[in-house]
């Protein structure tokens, strides 16, 4: 096994002094277990964080736990989606993220092949048409209100399906994995690498993809966006500039070195089969721009997102996105 922090010590400009200095406290919340979150898997087991001067406590808080905590104080940031910054900045609370580790969408509907048997299911079809397989079924996301949910609500209105048709659980993989073994759930709207799992021994069949511009206007798009307080970079600028610093180096991991990043993740996702590793992770790299900087475009259809779903209404969407990210600690 490779020593990652001593193999990459070279790809690191470390952050000035992070090793003549005390490690910085910080803590990031993660809403969900999934690939989605590859680049703190690749920081914290690559020891990409201490390189930069950190000492991060990762927080598991389901769905929108997370990005509540953080505005709470309860955190110093947490890996969302800019369909939550847009939604609270709405409601008047303008948080700022610094970094947009998917700019992609990465989420997949998939169903039970079964159900697409029986309806004689066209993969090839139109968008508008291959959804309409959504209406009355049951399907699972990571979070009720999540970006996944409000992906799948946004392809449901595609293809003119009413999407509180659609019966939606909240399940975290293990749970939603024995739910569809049992034949209880009929698919799942998630990220990496819970639909291919679904799909490696031929069990389920991918009715929209993300990835592959499932819709087309969605790209880019806020996604895995890290987020913190406005003020909290303004008490404590270090250790947003090491925290940029970190994802930075990897995203550059995951770019340069996706032999050890898949071995990263295989290791934090043991019962996942190697293929649907390599699989997922092909998702992941793709979605994963280099260097990590944020687009207003992304904030902008995070918003549409936030529109189509019908979690806000048509005037309180955005004018503006520019305070609401800086890329200066991800240049």
């Amino acid at each position: 096994m490779k020593c990652w922090p001593i193999v990459f010590a070279a790809l690191l400009v470390l952050a000035p002094g992070a090793h003549a200095q005390t490690l910085e406290k910080t803590t990031i919340a993660i809403p969900a277990v999934s690939f989605a979150f590859t680049a703190d898997y690749v920081a914290e087991d690559a020891g990409l964080y201490k390189q930069s001067g950190l000492d991060v406590t990762i927080k598991f808080l389901a769905g929108n736990a997370g990005f509540n905590a953080m505005v709470s104080g309860a955190v110093d940031f947490a890996f969302s989606s800019a369909t939550n910054l847009d939604r609270a900045a709405a409601r008047g609370q303008r948080m700022l993220a610094i970094a947009n580790m998917n700019n992609l969408p990465p989420w997949d509907v998939v169903i039970r092949k079964s159900i697409a048997d029986a309806a004689h299911f066209d993969p090839k079809a139109p968008l508008a048409e291959r959804v309409k397989i959504l209406k009355g079924r049951t399907i699972v996301v990571d979070g009720i209100g999540s970006a996944a949910h409000s992906f799948l609500r946004v392809l449901a209105m595609a293809g003119g399906v009413d999407p509180d048709s659609i019966t939606v659980s909240a399940l975290q993989p293990q749970e939603m994995l024995a739910a569809y073994q049992r034949g209880q759930i009929d698919g799942v709207a998630l990220g990496p690498p819970w639909p291919q799992t679904l799909e490696q021994d031929g069990g389920a069949v991918v009715v929209a993809s993300g990835i592959n511009g499932d819709p087309a206007w969605l790209t880019p798009i806020g996604s895995s966006t890290v987020i913190t307080r406005p003020q909290f970079c303004t008490d404590h600028r270090s250790v947003c500039e090491k925290m940029g610093h970190a994802l930075s180096a990897a995203s550059r991991f995951v770019h340069e070195h996706p032999a050890d990043a898949i071995a990263i993740l295989q290791k934090r996702f043991p019962k996942t089969a190697p293929p649907v590793v390599a699989a997922s992770f092909a998702v992941m790299r793709k979605a994963m721009p280099e260097p990590p900087a944020i687009e207003a475009k992304a904030l902008s259809n995070a918003d549409r997102i936030n529109v189509e779903a019908g979690f806000i209404k048509p005037a309180d969407q955005l004018k503006t996105y520019d305070d609401l990210f800086t890329n200066e600690y991800v240049k």
